[in-house]
């Protein structure tokens, strides 16, 4: 779970980021971006472009035809609100005011956020669960996967590259496939290791070959999120399914239902797709920042979980 189920609920809802948009297609954003290039991208304004710019805005990459590309946007976006049109998206994105050199400002915080909450929840797991506990070290491998996937989170949100772009959904899916295997080990490892066994590798191949398809067949969004949300969906039932069973049992169940529960409600928040609000707020970043508390409740529930295996001979009810 942890990142990864909030993005195996979101991705039924994701809309495939475009390589053209309306906003982007428009000549007069087209002519405009030319004119600019043009005009301060060679020569002597080029050299002056970067001996003013920022340090930061050198480091992560911001180049002059960036910034023509920005300039130009807010060009068009300004003729589109003077004629009544809603505004456009641009390159897939609806177009956000740049903060420093944060492209969308509130995903990069809600994004970090999610991984500081991540990183504290860990470290209280690490002192509240001995190692000798059966979850411990799957519990602390996943942690720290998802703790990974959420800085290219932040990373791609803050600048978004092709390298960014593709670092932020190839984690994002190992997190995914990584909660398949944690849920595994939990319902079914414990008493048979040689089926999580075989299912990590399973999963490890799984993934070679999703990378792969990707890098050198065809960077294909609906299969991205065709096989996200096929390994999402088999995630969420295989959960709700243990807490079922063990409803009974283990007096903490309920958290675990909740937090799967929780993630694919809030999810629906990516239907809203709007403008951002002041240039800052979308629905992508209100969802992260909606996911924020959720790691409270699922480290409960890891911390509650892991304490009852150590004191249990038997380790839960199995699944089968």
């Amino acid at each position: 779970m942890s990142r990864l189920m909030f993005l195996a609920a979101a991705v039924f809802l994701l809309s495939a980021p475009a390589s053209a948009s309306q906003g982007d297609k428009e000549p007069v954003y087209r002519d405009c971006v030319k004119q600019c290039v043009r005009t301060n991208c060679t020569g002597a304004r080029l050299r002056g472009f970067q001996s003013s710019q920022p340090p930061y805005m050198a480091l992560t990459g911001w180049t002059c035809r960036d910034d023509c590309r920005y300039q130009c946007m807010w060009t068009t976006v300004g003729l589109y609100q003077a004629e009544g049109y809603s505004v456009p998206q641009f390159h897939g994105k609806w177009p956000f005011a740049r903060f420093l050199c944060f492209e969308e400002p509130a995903s990069a915080l809600a994004s970090l956020l999610n991984g500081l909450a991540c990183l504290l929840m860990l470290l209280r797991y690490r002192s509240a669960v001995p190692r000798q506990s059966p979850m411990y070290h799957t519990i602390t491998a996943f942690s720290l996967v998802s703790l990974n996937a959420w800085f290219w989170s932040t990373v791609f949100h803050t600048r978004d590259t092709y390298l960014t772009e593709k670092m932020d959904y190839f984690c994002a899916s190992a997190v995914i496939l990584y909660s398949i295997y944690l849920c595994c080990v939990r319902t079914l490892g414990l008493r048979r290791p040689a089926i999580s066994s075989m299912v990590g590798v399973l999963l490890i191949l799984a993934f070679t070959s999703h990378v792969s398809y990707l890098t050198f067949v065809s960077f294909d969004y609906g299969y991205n999120m065709a096989a996200n949300a096929t390994i999402g969906m088999i995630n969420l039932l295989w959960w709700l399914c243990w807490c079922w069973l063990n409803r009974r049992i283990l007096p903490y169940w309920w958290k675990c239902g909740m937090v799967v529960l929780s993630l694919h409600g809030l999810a629906l928040l990516e239907l809203l797709d709007f403008p951002p609000l002041f240039w800052v707020l979308d629905a992508h970043a209100v969802w992260h920042l909606s996911t924020v508390p959720v790691h409270f409740l699922f480290y409960s529930f890891l911390i509650d979980d892991s304490l009852h295996l150590l004191n249990t001979e038997k380790p839960g009810v199995k699944l089968d």
